[in-house]
């Protein structure tokens, strides 16, 4: 028995406490947009709610977007803003599929919906990278193969890198200068994908250090899902492994789709701590 096998044979239930205390000074009134609410998805596996909290308290006022991810939407007033939230999800424990017979569809016959994980966005450039990946990618085996040869890729060609992080860093940035955060794998991989025609999507969410080794703090998480045998399924470039404990809070074409905060106006953080750990069976 593989080492992956085993992992998925001795899966067990666990309970993850996720949250998470955003502090924000506001000069002004600011409206501002949010996504943080665990996805529609996960909603069922909820052991304690995830309101979103904020102090001072102020309406909050919730929707489904586009994409099926929950959005809040509030006016903060000026000063001092502190969003938060606590809660425990269940999870099943098991680690990200792994599925190698599934195959590339041709385009032709994508579902329609799926077309739109096509196409190029903001953070994700398929023009600028399409002979690039082409030049690396052509000759591996459509389908799961591929999907992994570019993950792998995007892995090693990225330094992880805090000081490097940016919001303007598009996937063609991340990839001229080879350092970068989460975010930057994701986008990368996305593009790259994209550019080979396999569907690709961005996602965000939780993913603690729950059966790895504790490494860094604790931040928000990016990874990508790709459209192949019939299904969306899981790649992580960052971590280039399967990892379990993911607890998805939004996805998108990229990070403009699933930003944690909009601000319409003068906002600056001033604290950010996330928390996802294993919690003591109930």
């Amino acid at each position: 028995m593989s080492q992956r096998e085993a992992t998925v044979a001795g899966a067990r239930p666990m309970r993850i406490h996720a949250g998470f205390e955003i502090v924000y000074d506001c000069s002004v009134a600011v409206p501002m947009l949010l996504t943080l609410s665990v996805h529609p998805s996960r909603r069922d596996d909820l052991e304690t709610p995830d309101w979103l909290r904020t102090a001072p308290l102020v309406p909050v006022r919730q929707y489904l977007d586009g994409y099926g991810n929950i959005c809040s939407r509030i006016h903060a007033p000026a000063g001092r803003l502190t969003l938060s939230s606590d809660f425990i999800v269940r999870d099943d424990g098991r680690i990200d599929d792994y599925a190698p017979e599934a195959v590339q569809h041709p385009v032709e016959d994508l579902p329609d919906e799926v077309i739109l994980f096509l196409l190029g966005s903001r953070y994700c450039e398929t023009d600028r990278l399409s002979a690039a990946a082409w030049a690396l990618f052509g000759s591996t085996l459509p389908g799961w193969a591929r999907v992994q040869a570019i993950t792998d890729y995007v892995h090693h060609h990225i330094a992880f890198s805090h000081a490097d992080a940016r919001p303007d860093k598009t996937a063609y940035d991340a990839w001229t200068e080879g350092l970068g955060v989460c975010r930057d794998y994701a986008h990368l991989a996305v593009a790259l994908c994209r550019c080979m025609n396999i569907p690709a999507r961005y996602c965000t969410g939780y993913l603690g250090d729950i059966g790895v080794p504790v490494a860094g703090i604790m931040d928000f998480s990016a990874w990508f899902e790709v459209y192949l045998g019939g299904a969306w399924r899981t790649f992580d470039a960052r971590n280039n492994m399967p990892r379990m404990a993911r607890v998805l809070i939004a996805r998108g074409r990229d990070a403009v789709d699933v930003a944690i905060a909009n601000t319409f106006g003068p906002a600056e953080l001033v604290g950010f701590t996330v928390t996802s750990v294993e919690a003591p069976p109930s």
